[in-house]
C-alpha cells in the first residue's frame, strides 16, 4: 500500500498545524502573589519618594577609591561570583534542553545483517543493510513540553537573580568589612597615643618618686594603668589581621596584608559616609532585591510545573518516521529501488498507574504552596532588613553625637586634672580616673563611626543595591 504526495504533505501540515498552535497549555497561569507592602518603610521621617539609595552605583556611594579598588578586585575575582556565574551557564543550557524537546528529533541510522538459514547451502549468505535518517517527534498537544520550557526559562532568571544577589552581597560584604578595618585602625591609633600619655605619665611620677615628692603606690597605681592600655595593642592587631584576611578570601587572594590609608582621626572616618539619600517605596522593592527576584522566578517555575504534571493526564501524540535506503539481498526483495520510507503515529493514554500521576500532581502542588511562601518571606525579610538598617543609623547617629561630646569633656578633664595635681588641688586619682576615661570614650567613639558606616553599608546591600556593572 503506497500514500500519495498529497495526502503525506497533508499529513505534514496538519503535524506543524498541531505543532505551532495546539491547544492552550494545561494548569494554571502565573499571578503574582499577593505580599503585604507597607506605604513606606518604618523610621522613615519624610514622605517616601521614589529616589532610592540603591539607584546609585556603588562606586558613587562609597566614594572611596581604595574601597572602589577593592570592590572591583572583588567582582573580578570572587569564586562565589564565579560559581554563580557558572550556575547561570549550567540553567542557560538546561533551558536550552527543554526548548529542543518541542522540535523533532532526527537521527542517523545504519544497519548491516549476514546471516544464514538452516537447509540452505552451506556458503549461502543472505546479507543486507538499511541506512537512513529516523524522525521521532511528540506533539505538545497540552503544553507539557512548553510548561516544561517556561519552568526552565525560570529557573535560569533565577539564577540570574543569584548571580546578582551574590554581588550585592560581596559588595555590601566588602565594604562593611572595610569600614570595620578602618575602625579597627582609628581604636589601635588611640591606643598607641594613650600609650604615649601613660609612658609620659609613668615617667613623671617616676620621677617625683625619685626626687622623694611621690609614693610608690602612685607610681604602681598609673604603671598598671599603662599596662591595661598597652595590652590592647596586641588585640587590636589580632583583630586587624583577622578582617584583612576575610577581605583576602573575599577577593580571591591568600591572606595577607590590605594596603589603605592610616586612619589617625575621628574625621578619616566620618568622610567615608554616603549621603543621606532616601530608602525609596517599599514597593520598588520587590523588583530590585534580587533574593526576592529570584524567589519569584522559582515560584513561575513552580506554577510551570504543575502545568507539566496536569499534562500528563492527558494522551501523548508521537510522530514517526523513515527515510532511507536497503542494500543486499533485501534490493532484490523490494525490487531494483531500494528506497524505502514509512510514516506513522501513536497515542498513549494513561489508564492505571496506581495513582503515580496523581501523587505527581499533589507533589507538584505542594512544591507551588512552599515556593509562594517562600516568596512572601523574602519580600517580608527584605522590609525587615530596610527598617532594621535605617534603624540603627538614626540612632548610632545618635549615639555618635553623644559620644563625641564625651570625648571633648573628657579630653579637657584631662587637661584639668593635670593642672590641679601639679597646684596641689588634687591627687593623682583624677588624672588616673581621667585617663582611664578618656580611653574607653574615644574607642566607644570609634565604634560608633563604624557601626554608623557598616550600617550605611547594610541599608545599601537590604534596598538591592550593588548589582550595578
Amino acid at each position: 500500500m503506497t500514500t500519495s504526495f498529497p495526502a503525506r504533505a497533508a499529513v505534514c501540515a496538519l503535524a506543524a498545524t498541531l505543532w505551532a498552535g495546539g491547544c492552550a497549555p494545561v494548569g494554571p497561569r502565573y499571578s503574582r502573589v499577593a505580599v503585604p507592602t507597607p506605604a513606606q518603610y518604618r523610621f522613615v521621617e519624610t514622605v517616601a519618594e521614589g529616589e532610592s539609595l540603591a539607584d546609585a552605583p556603588w562606586w558613587q556611594v562609597f566614594d572611596d577609591p581604595t574601597l572602589q579598588a577593592l570592590v572591583r578586585e572583588a567582582i573580578g575575582n570572587n569564586l562565589d561570583v564565579h560559581a554563580a556565574a557558572a550556575r547561570v551557564e549550567q540553567a542557560r543550557a538546561q533551558a536550552g534542553i527543554a526548548r529542543s524537546f518541542l522540535y523533532p528529533r532526527i537521527d542517523g541510522t545504519a544497519s548491516y545483517t549476514l546471516q544464514q538459514n538452516s537447509g540452505t547451502v552451506e556458503g549461502d549468505l543472505q546479507q543486507s543493510g538499511v541506512y537512513g535518517f529516523q524522525l521521532s517527534w511528540e506533539l505538545d498537544l497540552f503544553g507539557r513540553l512548553r510548561r516544561l520550557r517556561e519552568a526552565a526559562v525560570a529557573q535560569m532568571l533565577a539564577s540570574e537573580q543569584g548571580r546578582r544577589g551574590v554581588l550585592v552581597t560581596l559588595v555590601g560584604d566588602v565594604a562593611t568589612n572595610y569600614f570595620l578595618l578602618r575602625e579597627l585602625d582609628l581604636e589601635l591609633h588611640i591606643a598607641r597615643r594613650t600609650l604615649q600619655v601613660n609612658d609620659r605619665t609613668v615617667v613623671y611620677f617616676q620621677d617625683r618618686l625619685d626626687g622623694g615628692v611621690s609614693n610608690r603606690l602612685e607610681v604602681d597605681r598609673i604603671k598598671s594603668n599603662r599596662s591595661q592600655t598597652a595590652a590592647a595593642i596586641p588585640d587590636f592587631e589580632q583583630q586587624i589581621a583577622i578582617v584583612e584576611h576575610t577581605l583576602s578570601f573575599l577577593l580571591g587572594r591568600t591572606p595577607g596584608p590590605i594596603e589603605r590609608a592610616p586612619t589617625v582621626a575621628d574625621t578619616d572616618l566620618a568622610a567615608l559616609a554616603p549621603p543621606a539619600i532616601p530608602p525609596g517605596l517599599p514597593a520598588a522593592l520587590l523588583e530590585r532585591r534580587p533574593d526576592v527576584v529570584q524567589a519569584e522566578q522559582l515560584l513561575v517555575a513552580a506554577n510551570a510545573n504543575v502545568g507539566a504534571a496536569k499534562a500528563l493526564f492527558f494522551p501523548a501524540v508521537n510522530l514517526t518516521g523513515f527515510l532511507g535506503a536497503v542494500s543486499g539481498d533485501l534490493t532484490t526483495f523490494l525490487g531494483d529501488s531500494g528506497g524505502v520510507w514509512s510514516l506513522g503515529a501513536g497515542l498513549l493514554q494513561p489508564a492505571f498507574n496506581a495513582g503515580r500521576l496523581k501523587r505527581n500532581l499533589e507533589a507538584s502542588r505542594a512544591a507551588f504552596d512552599e515556593a509562594v511562601a517562600l516568596y512572601r518571606k523574602a519580600a517580608l525579610n527584605g522590609y525587615r532588613e530596610v527598617s532594621n538598617a535605617l534603624i540603627a543609623i538614626q540612632k548610632l547617629g545618635q549615639v555618635r553625637v553623644e559620644r563625641e561630646a564625651g570625648v571633648v569633656v573628657l579630653r579637657d578633664a584631662a587637661d584639668l586634672a593635670r593642672s590641679r595635681y601639679d597646684t596641689g588641688l588634687a591627687s593623682y586619682l583624677e588624672i588616673l580616673d581621667a585617663d582611664q576615661q578618656l580611653f574607653q570614650q574615644e574607642l566607644l567613639l570609634a565604634q560608633a563611626y563604624g557601626a554608623e558606616l557598616q550600617a550605611r553599608a547594610d541599608l545599601y546591600r537590604a534596598l538591592g543595591g550593588g548589582w550595578q556593572p
